[in-house]
């Protein structure tokens, strides 16, 4: 018997590695790799849904700015819903169910048939807008009430113009407000 053979078991394996138990940093994985596992557990869950669901549409997964994204390609907008409820649904799901298996939380963003891509173009004309509204009239300016991306959405587009601006109000009710 070798000594590869010795330790299937895990009887010989040396563990002074090991803290207490722990992966050493050189084993774990990283915040790239980690992100790319996250966004296939939830990939595969939407394509079971998908397939229960008996719907079509092709799902890509990427990494960027610190989150795994998902994307489903599909026609229609069933997975989307009336003001993408059912997009914000299924994202949380997904959410979930990286959280069971990787026992952290995840915040990886679900995009379907294009939807999140158009709203942020559409809060952009919106934010650039209030924005042009301020400065002509000195005041501030209150938009609806939006949903955390989106309030992050018109927040960014504000900074990126040089301005500032706060959310008020609590959930669902919450908005973001343009400062003069």
């Amino acid at each position: 018997m070798d000594d590869e053979d010795s330790d299937v078991d895990g009887s010989d394996v040396d563990d002074s590695d090991d803290d207490a138990g722990t992966t050493p940093a050189s084993k774990r994985p990283s915040q790239s790799e980690r992100l790319e596992a996250e966004g296939d557990i939830a990939a595969d869950y939407l394509e079971e849904l998908l397939d229960i669901a008996d719907l079509d549409g092709d799902i890509d997964t990427y990494v960027e700015g610190g989150r795994a994204h998902i994307s489903i390609v599909t026609e229609g907008d069933q997975l989307v819903g009336k003001n993408g409820e059912v997009l914000e649904a299924l994202q949380e799901l997904a959410r979930l169910v990286v959280m069971t298996e990787t026992d952290h939380r995840s915040r990886l963003m679900l995009d379907i048939a294009g939807h999140r891509e158009k709203r942020r173009a559409e809060l952009t004309d919106l934010a650039q807008d209030a924005i042009a509204e301020v400065k002509q009239t000195g005041e501030a300016v209150r938009l609806a009430p939006m949903n955390p991306f989106e309030r992050k959405i018109v927040h960014d587009v504000v900074a990126e113009a040089g301005m500032v601006s706060e959310s008020e109000g609590a959930e669902p009710r919450r908005r973001v407000v343009i400062q003069p």
